[in-house]
């Protein structure tokens, strides 16, 4: 409903083959350039506010350019790199531009090594300068490095700290440039073990420099650098030599799959764009497991090794409830079954009555789990029926056989996603009132006054739509009740491993469960949760634990759900009104290998995560409540 910031998406290709191989076969030397176009591009969703990309040519002479970066801003940032790359190409002959070996000797991105990467900011910062890859130069091939990745890090304070204390000086605070730093000089001491390995056996001037290009290991790069990394993260490097990785968390929270055959190795964050690319089946298409790297080396042999060791599978259950492509086989199965999991709690909510109750969704996420909830309602309607027919008792004559025969889920499209709301709009009234207007709404759809509407969706996490337009409009139609239902739990704590969610006060749920203890007169509850999170935070220990789990502790689910409801509409609303959750349980039944829940749970994998929702509550006392209140909450013993 509202719209999540998706994460970062992530695509390399690297050519196994010389360019004119791809001419001969493909009919253009552009192979690789143009499968990395399609990779990235199939991965639009996860890139709204810019794309990079970056290239290696393997065999340069010397005094010409080997590595190239383009990037943009914007929506339409994959058209812009891809634009500017070929307007190089632009007033060259059909004869040159269709020579692989003058491309590969003068033309730039005409390159064995491709790597692309689709920015989703997570930490609310923007700018050309912020858009990967990142790079690092150097005079010598071997130790040119360009990284790009999925991730955000819980502990770059930490890593900041490690690299500084040697020397190091990063031009910007930020985990990838910080990473980059990181990086770079441990490619740097890699290059340095294989210059005395060469020297102590007798090797001088270019052998010495083609022994070590052709020997660099990466895993000793990554090994150096992986354990330090606190959070999800696939990070994605290409060196000026030729050689690249692909390296994944050992938690498995970010997604990572790849493809390898006798012409390429090609990696990407989803499945289904490597399968609709390169045109292979779901079985050829590998996922990268968690703590393990793809490396490929500079002679195009490409290999896994396990960098760090893997921790329990915690992988992102957003990605399948949300952000990857719904095209993925069992993304569809998963998304399907998070719809027909809840078929018995929204039958409770309209009290069974099927006959009075219209079935819909909120576009367009939320359309498979949909799917999903109208065969769980059928099926439910079509065991009804046999026991009807079975029970001969209750019907008498045709007619009424041909009445249960005839009993059908009433489905209807009723609101319509009709405009996007333009953020140069700032002044609040007149902002929420266009807000109001984002979805309209299928006039004469429900019978006013006797229908029940239902309608799903993938998520309620802060529930401004909800509030701003959705309920709204729906109660136009005058329903006798609205029944809001969620695929997913309710969300109750910020994502610190990729999503843009940081603020506690965002989330409804949170909203909810506040206004619940001050009602209750539970207030010392908020407090005492607030002094451990906070001695916690004065006095480190080595395990570290979610306090802000207690604010919702003392409530049912349901609790929380019908206060939700009362902060989210108003006296105008005339339809009863009841949102629905899908459960923990029920969300792990579905995506049973994706049980990365900590959003819903607050079961943070790293201790990074649950300092960081301390922090959050921290700042939320300190910044907000007291201001509400007026009052000391309390003083901290040293």
């Amino acid at each position: 409903m509202e719209e999540l910031k998706h994460e970062c998406g992530v695509a390399m290709i690297r050519l196994r083959k010389p360019l004119e191989y791809y001419h001969r076969e493909y009919g253009s030397w552009m192979y690789g350039l143009n499968k990395l176009y399609l990779l990235m591009e199939k991965q639009h969703n996860r890139g709204q506010e810019g794309a990079g990309l970056a290239c290696v040519k393997l065999a340069a002479n010397a005094g010409n350019e080997y590595m190239f970066r383009e990037r943009a801003i914007g929506t339409d940032a994959i058209t812009q790199i891809f634009a500017t790359v070929h307007s190089h190409y632009k007033g060259l002959s059909a004869e040159d531009i269709q020579d692989p070996f003058y491309a590969k000797k003068e033309l730039p991105f005409a390159g064995e090594l491709y790597m692309g990467h689709l920015r989703y900011s997570t930490t609310g910062k923007s700018g050309i300068s912020y858009i990967h890859p990142f790079l690092r130069r150097n005079n010598w091939r071997a130790r040119n490095l360009a990284i790009c990745g999925n991730f955000n890090l819980t502990n770059v304070d930490e890593v900041f700290r490690e690299i500084t204390s040697i020397g190091q000086h990063p031009r910007l605070y930020g985990d990838a440039y910080i990473m980059l730093e990181q990086m770079g000089h441990r490619l740097d001491r890699e290059v340095e073990r294989l210059y005395r390995q060469c020297e102590d056996e007798g090797l001088t001037g270019m052998h010495i420099t083609h022994a070590i290009e052709e020997n660099i290991d990466l895993s000793n790069v990554l090994k150096k650098c992986t354990p330090l990394w606190d959070g999800g993260f696939v990070i994605c490097g290409i060196t000026g030599s030729g050689e690249s990785f692909c390296v994944r968390d050992p938690w498995g929270i970010r997604p990572a799959f790849y493809y390898v055959d006798d012409e390429v190795v090609v990696m990407a964050s989803e499945r289904p764009v490597i399968q609709t690319t390169m045109d292979v089946g779901c079985n050829d298409v590998k996922e990268l497991q968690p703590g393990q790297a793809l490396l490929t080396g500079k002679n195009g042999q490409a290999r896994t090794a396990q960098i760090v060791e893997p921790q329990e599978l915690r992988a992102c259950s957003f990605e399948r409830i949300y952000f990857s492509r719904g095209s993925d086989a069992d993304i569809y199965k998963e998304r399907k079954q998070l719809g027909e999991n809840l078929v018995y709690p929204i039958l409770k909510a309209v009290d069974y009555d099927l006959d009075h109750t219209v079935f819909s969704f909120i576009p367009n996420t939320a359309e498979v789990a949909y799917f999903g909830l109208q065969e769980g309602l059928n099926n439910y309607l079509n065991r009804k029926k046999k026991d009807w027919i079975a029970d001969r008792n209750t019907w008498k004559d045709e007619a009424e056989l041909e009445k249960i025969l005839s009993m059908r889920i009433r489905t209807e499209k009723v609101a319509i996603k009709d405009i996007k709301l333009r953020t140069f709009i700032a002044e609040g009234n007149s902002r929420n009132d266009l807000a109001a207007h984002v979805y309209d709404i299928t006039y004469g759809s429900i019978t006013p006054g006797t229908d029940n509407l239902v309608v799903i969706d993938d998520s309620i996490v802060r529930g401004t739509t909800l509030k701003q337009s959705i309920i709204s409009i729906l109660d136009r139609l005058e329903p006798k009740k609205i029944v809001i239902v969620s695929s997913s739990p309710q969300v109750r704590y910020p994502d610190y491993y990729g999503i843009d969610m940081s603020r506690l006060n965002e989330f409804i749920a949170f909203r909810a469960a506040m206004a619940l203890l001050e009602e209750r007169g539970m207030t010392a509850i908020i407090k005492d949760a607030y002094r451990k999170a906070k001695q916690q935070q004065l006095h480190p220990q080595p395990t570290i634990q979610n306090y802000v789990k207690e604010i919702y502790a003392p409530f049912r689910d349901e609790e929380i759900s019908a206060k939700m409801v009362s902060l989210l509409t108003t006296k105008a609303t005339k339809a009863k009104v009841e949102i629905v959750y899908q459960t923990l349980e029920g969300l792990h039944a579905a995506c049973p290998n994706h049980k990365g829940d900590w959003y819903f749970s607050g079961d943070y994998p790293t201790h990074g995560g649950a300092r960081m929702v301390n922090n959050a509550f921290i700042n939320f006392m300190e910044e907000e409540y007291l201001n509400k209140t007026g009052q000391l909450i309390m003083t901290i013993d040293n």
